[in-house]
């Protein structure tokens, strides 16, 4: 419909349905696309940018980037101009790839066949390529306690005033917030260093990281969220996208680009991670494997054969 859109990302809602689409979904670092609200001071969110294609994408950041002085958060980096250097290829560049993120998460077969499909594109354009993940056991604790606050803080008061308004997934996140203690918000601050800590050490080695964005292909509009996902059971709406989730609870910059097509022909990408500051990478690497595939210019199966019936 149009070559490029903007969004928000706090678990995943730029990148998950950017692997759904075949086309590009970026979060940003913090502070790269200075957001001004009544929350300035809140890290897990994100505006970023959607494209068809890594150049696209990148004109699209410099237009949105650059700091504002509303936001203690925001990058004192005027002036960057994201397309210089694209072409600059990745030879030599160590990325890291995990097919469940070191957590066990379930991941649909048809999944990991393409993300591996793609391992060996970045390996032709001379990435060193190795199997190894952060320490993300707190991740998921991290992501959920700190949504949970960010929640309540933001829709807490008109989620109450009108709950019968409001879906039972944004009730349950109120309410989670709402629960929380003292206690808790500090062992979270104790996670979230901990995690960052994981996050830094873990790029200490590696330039990149390379996971699925979704675990799962897409799937069928009537259902609210997916209950199982290879074979395993979902036990809420955010087990499915566990693979974008506590990539947020690091904290770092993360894109999602197009990878191919399942043998049903649904779209399937794979989810490039920096670290804090990585943004020009992630498009430099994007661009690399975009040359050598061009997957965002494949029409879908599915649309042609919906054509043909008409």
């Amino acid at each position: 419909m149009q070559a490029v859109g903007d969004g928000s990302d706090m678990g995943g809602s730029l990148r998950t349905p950017a692997a759904f689409c075949n086309v590009l979904g970026l979060r940003p670092s913090l502070g790269r696309i200075p957001t001004p609200g009544a929350n300035s001071w809140a890290w897990l969110g994100r505006t970023g940018p959607m494209a068809r294609e890594v150049g696209d994408l990148a004109l699209m950041m410099n237009v949105l980037s650059g700091p504002d002085p509303r936001v203690p958060t925001s990058i004192q980096e005027p002036g960057l101009d994201f397309r210089v250097g694209l072409g600059s290829g990745i030879t030599g560049l160590r990325i890291g790839w995990s097919p469940d993120l070191g957590l066990g998460l379930p991941v649909e077969p048809e999944v990991l066949t393409v993300a591996l499909q793609a391992l060996a594109v970045f390996a032709e354009a001379g990435a060193i390529v190795e199997e190894a993940e952060p320490d993300l056991r707190e991740a998921d604790t991290v992501f959920r306690q700190t949504r949970a606050f960010d929640f309540e803080f933001g829709w807490g008061e008109l989620v109450r005033s009108q709950p019968e308004l409001v879906k039972p997934e944004m009730l349950e996140n109120v309410a989670v917030g709402e629960r929380q203690t003292a206690a808790e918000l500090r062992e979270l601050a104790r996670a979230r260093t901990r995690l960052e800590g994981h996050t830094r050490d873990y790029f200490d080695r590696y330039d990149l990281w390379l996971t699925p964005t979704v675990q799962l292909v897409p799937f069928p509009l009537a259902e609210r969220w997916p209950k199982r996902v290879a074979g395993q059971p979902m036990g809420d709406y955010l087990d499915w996208i566990s693979s974008v989730c506590v990539v947020s609870a690091m904290g770092v910059p993360a894109l999602s680009i197009p990878a191919g097509f399942s043998q049903s022909g649904m779209p399937v990408g794979i989810q490039l991670v920096a670290p804090h500051g990585g943004d020009a990478l992630l498009l430099r690497a994007a661009h690399a494997y975009e040359q050598r595939t061009r997957w965002s210019r494949v029409r879908p199966r599915m649309l042609e054969e919906v054509e043909a019936q008409r």
